[in-house]
């Protein structure tokens, strides 16, 4: 992969892009992990959610997204969406010069390091379940992995629209994941950047005996190797406060208020930008 150094300097943006919300789990960690980074994240508020879309339209939006964030001459991407990682990332890959990662393969790696059983659970979107991305990595890694997956579709618009808390999720995640609860796991993958907001219930849930792989943290160390390798880590404390920017394709203010919940940076300059135009 060459670079264009003329503007991939150390103290380039990190771009981070997600279908929504969820990708904040990813931002959250890559900003605790490389506090001396400065991040552009965007959230497709105005096409979420992406586990029903079809291939076609992820790689399709994808590029869209990447050719924005093209233009805050970030450094790096991170596609912090794992439908996007499962159905767009090996396509855009060969497309741009800017190193690129999704957030699939940082946890599947450490799910299968986690294990105990080679039993492994795998919690996504329609679209992550059915592409077998996975289970795929994983049985390369080790072919003893047995691997029960489950989509989760409703999993997403209750995050977004912040029922985390509400009855009516633990109704969900018992109709999700009951046949899972009985079924051997000793690990499961949260294949979706949204799920990690409802990891304690997920966790409450399913008992001390199941370990929960939030993919996110990975990710964020996955970054640091890459960032190094291309001589791009940016290790020296700036003067200013480090830049966080963030920007949606639809309701700003609805997504500013969720991020200041759980993003431990101010989120109070997002801004609305018509993603159809790149």
């Amino acid at each position: 992969m060459t670079l264009q150094k003329n503007w991939h300097c150390k103290e380039a943006p990190i771009g981070i892009f997600d279908s929504g919300v969820g990708g904040l789990t990813v931002a959250r960690e890559i900003a605790r992990s490389l506090p001396n980074e400065n991040l552009v994240y965007f959230g497709d508020t105005a096409r979420v959610p992406y586990g029903s879309k079809s291939k076609d339209n992820i790689i399709r939006y994808s590029r869209q997204i990447i050719r924005f964030l093209e233009t805050k001459k970030v450094k790096a991407i991170v596609i912090a969406c794992n439908t996007a990682s499962a159905l767009a990332l090996e396509v855009v890959c060969k497309e741009i010069d800017i190193p690129i990662i999704g957030v699939i393969v940082p946890g599947a790696k450490v799910a299968v390091e986690t294990t105990r059983s080679k039993k492994i659970g795998v919690i996504g979107t329609e679209a992550t379940i059915h592409s077998n991305v996975y289970t795929t990595i994983m049985q390369q890694t080790d072919k003893e992995i047995e691997v029960v997956d489950k989509a989760c579709p409703l999993f997403v618009p209750l995050v977004e629209e912040g029922f985390a808390k509400h009855k009516v999720t633990q109704e969900i995640i018992d109709y999700y994941l009951s046949p899972m609860k009985a079924s051997g796991i000793d690990t499961m993958i949260l294949g979706c950047t949204h799920y990690p907001l409802l990891r304690s219930r997920i966790k409450e849930y399913l008992g001390e005996g199941i370990t929960l792989v939030n993919p996110a943290y990975e990710t964020a160390l996955n970054l640091r190797e890459l960032l190094l390798k291309q001589q791009l880590l940016n290790e020296t404390k700036q003067e200013g406060a480090t830049s966080y920017e963030f920007y949606v394709s639809d309701a700003a203010e609805k997504f500013k208020e969720f991020a200041n919940s759980i993003f431990p940076y101010d989120a109070s300059t997002t801004q609305e930008i018509n993603i159809e135009e790149y």
